[in-house]
């Protein structure tokens, strides 16, 4: 290759590391600072001090709701928590081998089918649609779970927000103040984080004009995969193989020698610290002491400090959402659905978003492959 051919061969950023594809108003994953914006606020501004409700009513409206506003944003979601006749059936239809992940990838797309506007990209329809699938993927994730469980579903009660109609669903019974304040600030944290794999996958499929719904299946899809949110059922089964914090070193050195990566550490975008680890770290303390068993939130710990000194990693969202879940009494197989009820959400907005001012998304390849072939015919080929 001569020189110039050299020079003119096009930088090729793998996964797209680096390239600013859109322009947005939702959020901001500042990774040189450390810091998650939502809607021009800081996280730590919100979390603790806002519910999901009005989080999920900043990120989809563009500002955090007036009394009224949430009142009616409120019922409006507790109108649509109850699952149809159709979609329990489906459910209890499904395979008991299929992952919680997959069995709610497929519960959305059947939410679509039902849905007599299910093809439409008219924002104001999809902003109807948004609402129904926010409200009813807890509802959802929770009967996945306990048809796992060989429990029957039960249905929402009035009166509760998306944090405790979960808990209540899950578990049958009502949650405790911490409990369902905890998963509330775990849903607060996890509910917007730029363009990352699954919102990028969804604003892909909205980018063509098809539909809210095809969108969500394909972030659901996307979520599924170990290297974006099922990392954090990882986590957990990392902390159940170490066992207790007296095994943590030893941990720590054999998954060294085998040059195997420690689930819940580092991320592709956080030169520092992730933002949101230290209140999932104080939460699952709480929970800990609450529920008299610190031994999750020690092993925890004591592995931070251990891989820091090892190998100078930071922590990431998933790796103190495994503990403060495991102490929800949330099974581990169901964590990466519970990302999903968290992110709807984000996803939803960036869908509404991307519909607003669309453009077809359409990256180019460098092609590298070999040039010039010739045909052969079938009886000549070797």
């Amino acid at each position: 290759m001569s020189a110039p051919e050299a020079a003119a061969k096009p930088e090729v950023h793998k996964g797209l590391e680096g390239v600013i594809a859109s322009e947005t108003t939702i959020s901001e994953v500042d990774g040189k600072n450390c810091q998650l914006i939502y809607r021009g606020y800081h996280i730590d501004e919100l979390v603790g001090r806002t519910t999901y409700e009005e989080v999920s009513y900043l990120l989809l409206f563009g500002a955090l709701p007036a009394r009224g506003q949430l009142a009616d944003w409120t019922t409006q979601l507790e109108a649509h928590r109850t699952l149809e006749p159709e979609i329990l059936a489906f459910l209890r239809s499904l395979p008991r081998r299929s992952s919680s992940m997959a069995r709610l990838r497929s519960a959305i797309s059947l939410l679509g089918v039902h849905d007599p506007d299910g093809d439409s990209d008219e924002l104001d329809t999809m902003r109807r649609q948004s609402v129904r699938v926010i409200a009813k993927t807890v509802s959802l994730v929770a009967t996945i779970a306990r048809l796992e469980a060989g429990q029957e579903p039960l249905p929402p009660k009035r009166g509760l927000s998306q944090a405790a109609t979960f808990l209540y669903l899950l578990h049958g019974r009502e949650a405790d103040a911490l409990e369902v304040q905890a998963l509330d600030a775990y849903f607060v944290l996890l509910a917007e984080h730029g363009l990352n794999a699954s919102t990028f996958a969804a604003r892909t499929v909205m980018g063509t004009k098809s539909d809210y719904y095809s969108a969500i299946t394909a972030a659901i899809g996307t979520l599924k995969g170990p290297l974006h949110g099922a990392a954090n059922s990882k986590a957990m089964e990392m902390l159940e193989e170490i066992g207790t914090p007296d095994n943590v070193v030893g941990y720590v050195q054999k998954t060294l020698a085998d040059h195997k990566r420690f689930m819940g550490f580092g991320h592709r975008v956080y030169k520092g610290a992730d933002p949101r680890a230290k209140h999932l770290r104080a939460l699952a303390e709480q929970l800990g002491r609450a529920h008299q068993d610190l031994k999750w939130f020690d092993i925890s710990t004591k592995l931070q400090e251990a891989v820091w000194q090892a190998k100078q990693l930071y922590i990431n969202v998933d790796f103190y959402s495994a503990s403060l879940l495991h102490y929800l009494n949330i099974p581990t197989p169901l964590f990466t659905a519970m990302f999903a009820c968290a992110r709807m959400a984000g996803w939803s907005a960036n869908i509404l978003e991307q519909a607003s001012d669309n453009r077809l998304i359409r990256p180019l390849a460098s092609y590298v492959g070999p040039r010039d072939l010739r045909f052969v015919p079938l009886d000549q080929r070797r």
